[in-house]
This record gives structure tokens, C-alpha cells and sequence, in this order.
């Protein structure tokens, strides 16, 4: 991403552009901000937020600091939210204020260790503490086969399920997607789905 350095990365709606310098930058305070919380590589980090250029860089903090990205739509109810916490387990639980404030039961039933606030324009106490981290971290050397995400599965035929994304799966996907589009450095994509 460095490489990349002055080029714009992120141009979320209403938000200043990100350059490439600056999201690598963003995303080791979150790394470093992750290690400062207790986050070891292969924990696993919940985030129920709404989308915004505040949690891309959580996600890449996550990876580079061997975390597992577990992203929780902002649509599910607390009872969803307790079934998901409960089998993934996490370490760390990322949400918004109105969310943590919901969820203070649930933090103990499920003895989640902590809980942290991002707000969609990048306030919040994870936001806060990823502010006072250095804006260098070196990414964590992970297995290709290693757990890098763990995406929920609709429930249509039943019980969601965890499905895990290695980070092989991340690099083939994303190798994938660039030969079949073709895209290049000169391109602007468009994403609309939830992170």
C-alpha cells in the first residue's frame, strides 16, 4: 500500500480521499491499537459497524497483526448478535456506542474480554486508541492456510454458519478478480456491499 504512496485508495462519500500512504499508515495504529488491547495473531475481532474508511483500516489493522476479521451486519438483532459472539468467541468486540450500550448484558454472558466503540465517522474508543498507536507495524507472518476472516452465512437453510476465509482464499480472490475485471492502478471501483 505504501508503494502506492499519494494515490487515493479511499473515497468514502462525505469523507476526505485516503491515499495509499495514508491507509497503511491508518492500519498499522489499528494493528498496534489490536496488540494494545490484548489481541494475539488467530484471535478472533467481531466488528458490527457501519461502513466507513474507519473500519477498512481496522480490517487491514486486523490482518496485519494476524487477528481474524469478523465482520457482523449492522442489521442483526441482540439474539443474533449472542449466537454469533458465542461461537466465535472473540476476543475483542467492535461496535457502535448505541450497540455497546445494548450489549452490556450480553458482555458479561458471553465474558466477552472487551469491547470497543468506532462510530461511522471514525470516532469512537477504538478510534481513540488506535490515535495514540505509532503508524508503523510489522505485519505478522501468517500461514497461507491461517484464518484471516470469518463471514457468517445467511441462514437460509438453517443456522448461520461461520464460514472461514483463509489468507490464501483473501489473495486468491483478489488475484482472481484483477485477471477476470482487468482492472489496473488507473481504475475506480465501486463497492456497495457491507466490509
Amino acid at each position: 500500500m505504501a508503494a502506492a504512496g499519494a494515490k487515493p485508495a479511499l473515497m468514502p462519500p462525505g469523507e476526505p480521499v485516503l491515499t495509499y500512504a495514508a491507509l497503511a499508515s491508518a492500519a498499522a495504529r489499528y494493528a498496534n491499537a489490536l496488540v494494545a488491547a490484548g489481541v494475539k495473531p488467530g484471535d478472533r475481532v467481531a466488528v458490527q459497524v457501519e461502513k466507513s474508511a474507519a473500519n477498512v483500516c481496522l480490517y487491514l489493522g486486523c490482518l496485519k497483526a494476524g487477528a481474524v476479521y469478523n465482520p457482523l451486519n449492522t442489521a442483526y438483532t441482540a439474539a443474533e448478535l449472542e449466537y454469533f459472539i458465542g461461537d466465535a468467541e472473540p476476543a475483542l468486540v467492535v461496535v457502535s456506542a448505541q450497540t455497546a450500550a445494548k450489549l452490556a448484558s450480553l458482555r458479561v454472558a458471553r465474558s466477552i474480554p472487551r469491547m470497543e466503540t468506532l462510530e461511522p465517522d471514525g470516532t469512537g474508543s477504538m478510534a481513540d486508541l488506535a490515535a495514540g498507536q505509532a503508524d508503523r507495524h510489522a505485519t505478522v507472518m501468517r500461514q497461507p492456510t491461517d484464518l484471516a476472516a470469518l463471514l457468517y452465512t445467511s441462514g437460509t437453510t438453517g443456522r448461520s454458519k461461520g464460514a472461514m476465509i483463509t489468507h490464501e482464499n483473501l489473495v486468491s480472490n483478489a488475484l482472481t478478480l484483477s485477471d477476470y475485471w482487468g482492472f489496473t492502478g488507473d481504475d475506480v471501483l465501486l463497492h456497495a456491499l457491507p466490509i
